[in-house]
C-alpha cells in the first residue's frame, strides 16, 4: 500500500517548463561523438565569421579614409613620377625669352631585386617596353639580390605607363629630371650641356652651374635666336660653297658690348653632346686663337694717326718688299708706287703697314693693343675662352712690330677682335663683351671710361673702313642703304709640323660695322681654310669668302633690329659726311679702278 507524502514545493511556487531552455535533467541524453564534432565546428564558424566581419569593416574604413578623407597624401611609388614635378635647374633663355635650355620632370626605373618573384620573367617583360636594353645583362642584375639596381634613367611618360602596367613586384619609379635644349644646335657652344645628373660640363651650363641649381630665375643671355639663326645659316652656306673646315661668326652691339650672335662651326646637338667629336665641340669663336691678318691694320692705322707719327697724306714705299730678321714682308699684288695712309689701308698693303709700325715703335704698339684688350684673356662668361698668344716684351722687337701691324705674330680670338673694333668705332670708349642680357643701368655703367683714341681718329677710321667697302678689298660686303664699312683679313696658317706659314692654307675673314653714320653693330665672319672656286677665279680671300657672309647677315638682320635702309639721296649725303674727315685731297686722289676687284689682290703673308 502506497503512502501519500506531501510535496516539498507548494503549488504556488511551481514554474512552468519552458521548452528547449530548461529541460529536466532526466530528459537530457548523452551526445554522440558525431554530434559533438558538429557543435565544435559550428562554434568555430561563428567565431571566424565574426573576425572576418571585423577585418572587412576595418579595411573598408581604411580605404574610405584614404580615398575620401586623405586623397593625395600618400601616392604609390609607381605613380610618383607621373604626379610629382622635381624640375629644379633654372632655364637659360635668349634675350627675348626664347628657351634655350630647360629641365623636365621625368621618371627613372629601379629594381629592388629582393622583392622579385621571378627575375628572368621580369627581365623579359621589361625588354618588351625597353627593347634597347641588354636582356642578359638585365637578368644578371635582377639576380644580384641587391636592394637597388638602376635599370633606366629618364623614361618618357609612355614608357613609365607601360612598365607600370606590367605589374612586376620589385620595380620602382623614382622622380628624376632631364635637361633638354629646344633649339638644338643653334647656340650649342654658348649654352653648353650637362651630364646625365644635370651637372654643367660646358658653356653657360658650366659657367653658371651653381646659380642654375640654386636660383629659380632663368638666365637671360644677350643672344637673339633670330640673329643667331641668320649667322649660322650664312656661315654654313659659305663653308659648303668654299669647302672650309670650319667657321666662326658674331654680332656685337657696340653701345652695350652685348653679343647678339656667336656661332662656331662645325657644331653639335647639346642633347647628344657625348656623340659629337672633339672638333664639333671645339668653340672656334672663343677658345680658338688665330692670327687675324689684315684686320689688325685697323689698330695699326688708328694708333699711327692718333699718336701723330703719321698723317693721312704721308706716303710710304710699297714697291719693294721688306727683308728683316730673315723674313720677307711682301704684298700679294704690288702697286708699283708709293701709297699714302688711306691707300695703304684701302689696298691692304702689308709693306705700308710695316713701315707705319716702324715709326710707332714696339712699346707704343704693345701698350695700345693692351688697352684694346688684345694682349689679355677676354673676360667673357664662358669657361672655353682661349688666352691670346702674345710675344714677350723681350721678343717684341722690330720684326715683331712690323708683322703684328698686319696681324701676324700675335693670335687672338674673335671676341677680342670684335671688342677692339667696337672700341675704335665707339669714339675710343672701351666696349666690354658680354653674353648676358644687360639692364639699361648695367649698359650705361662703363660709359665714363677714358677713351683709348680721340673721336677725331675714330672718325678717320670710320671713313677708311667705308673706303674698303666702296673702293677696296671688300666690295662684296656693300649693302645699299646701310653704309657698311669694314676690313678684310686673309692670313696664312702656320703648319703644325713645319711651324712655317702654308701658302695653301689660310684664315679668311671680314669685320664689318654698320651703320657708319651712327655705329651700332659689329658683324664678323671667318672661314677656316676655304678653297677658291670657279666663281672666285680660284681665290679664297676674305673679300671673296667672308665679306659676302657679312653682307647677307646685315641684309637679313637690319629689319629685325628696326633699322630701315636710307633712301639713296640720304645715303649719299650721309656718306659724304662719313668721308669728310679724310679731306678732298685724299678723296680726289684715290687711284682706284672701279672696274677691278681688289678682293683677289689681298694676302697677308710673311715668307
Amino acid at each position: 500500500m502506497s503512502v501519500w507524502r506531501p510535496s516539498k514545493h507548494p503549488a504556488s511556487s511551481r514554474q512552468p517548463t519552458l521548452p528547449r531552455l530548461f529541460k529536466p535533467t532526466t530528459s537530457r541524453r548523452l551526445a554522440t561523438p558525431h554530434e559533438q564534432a558538429l557543435d565544435v565546428a559550428r562554434g568555430r564558424l561563428i567565431v571566424a565569421s565574426i573576425l572576418f566581419a571585423i577585418a572587412f569593416t576595418v579595411i573598408a574604413g581604411k580605404v574610405a579614409y584614404l580615398t575620401l578623407l586623405n586623397e593625395g597624401s600618400e601616392t604609390p611609388i609607381a605613380q610618383q613620377p607621373l604626379n610629382e614635378s622635381t624640375a629644379s635647374r633654372a632655364d637659360i633663355t635668349d634675350r627675348n625669352g626664347i628657351v634655350l635650355a630647360t629641365s623636365l620632370p621625368t621618371s627613372s626605373l629601379f629594381a629592388d631585386t629582393k622583392g622579385m618573384i621571378n627575375p628572368d620573367d621580369a627581365a623579359q617583360q621589361v625588354i618588351t617596353v625597353l627593347p634597347d636594353l641588354d636582356v642578359n645583362k638585365l637578368k644578371t642584375e635582377l639576380h644580384s639580390g641587391k636592394r637597388y639596381v638602376q635599370i633606366r634613367r629618364h623614361l618618357s611618360p609612355k614608357q613609365c605607363y607601360e612598365v607600370n602596367k606590367l605589374g612586376i613586384a620589385g620595380l620602382e619609379f623614382r622622380p628624376d629630371e632631364h635637361r633638354i635644349y629646344p633649339e638644338g644646335n643653334i647656340a650649342a657652344h654658348v649654352v653648353g650641356y650637362t651630364d646625365i645628373d644635370n651637372n654643367g660640363l660646358a658653356g653657360i651650363e658650366k659657367q653658371f652651374d651653381s646659380r642654375l641649381e640654386e636660383e629659380p630665375d632663368a638666365i637671360a643671355l644677350s643672344l637673339d635666336v633670330r640673329l643667331q639663326d641668320i649667322m649660322r645659316r650664312e656661315l654654313i652656306s659659305s663653308v659648303d660653297q668654299f669647302h672650309a673646315i670650319g667657321a666662326a661668326g658674331l654680332i656685337m652691339d657696340i653701345k652695350t658690348g652685348e653679343i647678339l650672335s656667336l656661332v662656331s662651326l662645325p657644331d653639335f646637338d647639346p642633347q647628344h653632346a657625348g656623340e659629337a667629336g672633339n672638333d664639333n665641340r671645339f668653340n672656334r669663336a672663343t677658345l680658338g686663337v688665330y692670327e687675324m691678318g689684315s684686320t689688325f691694320k685697323i689698330f695699326n692705322t688708328a694708333l699711327a694717326l692718333d699718336t701723330g707719327v703719321v698723317k693721312m697724306n704721308d706716303s710710304f714705299d710699297t714697291v719693294h718688299a721688306i727683308e728683316i730678321g730673315g723674313q720677307k714682308i711682301r704684298d700679294f699684288e704690288y702697286e708699283n708706287r708709293w701709297l699714302n695712309v688711306a691707300e695703304i689701308f684701302t689696298h691692304s698693303s702689308n709693306i705700308g703697314a710695316a713701315h707705319m709700325a716702324e715709326r710707332i715703335g714696339a712699346a707704343k704698339q704693345r701698350a695700345f693693343l693692351s688697352s684694346l684688350g688684345l694682349t689679355q684673356k677676354a673676360a667673357l662668361e664662358l669657361p672655353e675662352v682661349g688666352a691670346p698668344l702674345v710675344p714677350s716684351v723681350r721678343d717684341w722687337g722690330l720684326t715683331t712690330t712690323m708683322t703684328v701691324a698686319f696681324g701676324h705674330g700675335i693670335a687672338v680670338n674673335t671676341i677680342q677682335l670684335a671688342s677692339a673694333v667696337a672700341t675704335i668705332m665707339n669714339d675710343g670708349k672701351p666696349v666690354h663683351p658680354t653674353l648676358l642680357k644687360l639692364s639699361e643701368q648695367q649698359a650705361n655703367a662703363a660709359k665714363d671710361e677714358k677713351p683709348v683714341i680721340s673721336a677725331r681718329t675714330a672718325a678717320n677710321m670710320r671713313a677708311l673702313m667705308r673706303l674698303v667697302v666702296t673702293h677696296g678689298t671688300a666690295k662684296g660686303a656693300d649693302v645699299a642703304g646701310y653704309l657698311l664699312g669694314g676690313k678684310t683679313g686673309t692670313a696664312d696658317k702656320l703648319s703644325a709640323t713645319t711651324h712655317r706659314y702654308e701658302g695653301n692654307a689660310r684664315l679668311s675673314s671680314f669685320v664689318g660695322v654698320f651703320p657708319l653714320n651712327a655705329p651700332r653693330y659689329v658683324v664678323f665672319a671667318m672661314l677656316d681654310d676655304p678653297k677658291g672656286n670657279a666663281k672666285t677665279n680660284g681665290f679664297a680671300t676674305g673679300g671673296l669668302t667672308a665679306a659676302p657672309v657679312v653682307r647677307r647677315v646685315v641684309t637679313d638682320m637690319a629689319p629685325l633690329v628696326n633699322l630701315a635702309p636710307l633712301p639713296p639721296e640720304r645715303e649719299e649725303s650721309a656718306e659724304r659726311q662719313i668721308l669728310k674727315p679724310l679731306g678732298a685731297q685724299i678723296l680726289d686722289g684715290l687711284p682706284v679702278d672701279e672696274g677691278s676687284s681688289y678682293a683677289s689682290a689681298e694676302a697677308d703673308t710673311v715668307e
